[in-house]
């Protein structure tokens, strides 16, 4: 793969591959937008208010209804 990317001439890619390269290097961090503090936040709530489905039971319900 780094001999492919070291022969491309495909600026785009190279781009692509330099911005995913630049966003991993930080400090572990993730940077999030509304959307998923939102939904986290909503799963904290449900775990405080006990709103919680075992894994065998998620999996029973999800076969009903596909059945």
């Amino acid at each position: 793969m780094i001999d492919r990317i070291k022969v491309s001439e495909n600026e785009k890619l190279l781009e692509a591959l330099e911005g995913i390269l630049n966003s991993t290097e930080n400090d572990g961090r993730l940077a999030l937008n509304a959307y998923p503090i939102e939904v986290l936040q909503m799963s904290v709530k449900d775990i405080e208010n006990g709103d919680l489905i075992s894994e065998t039971d998620l999996r029973k319900e999800d076969s009903e209804w596909m059945d």
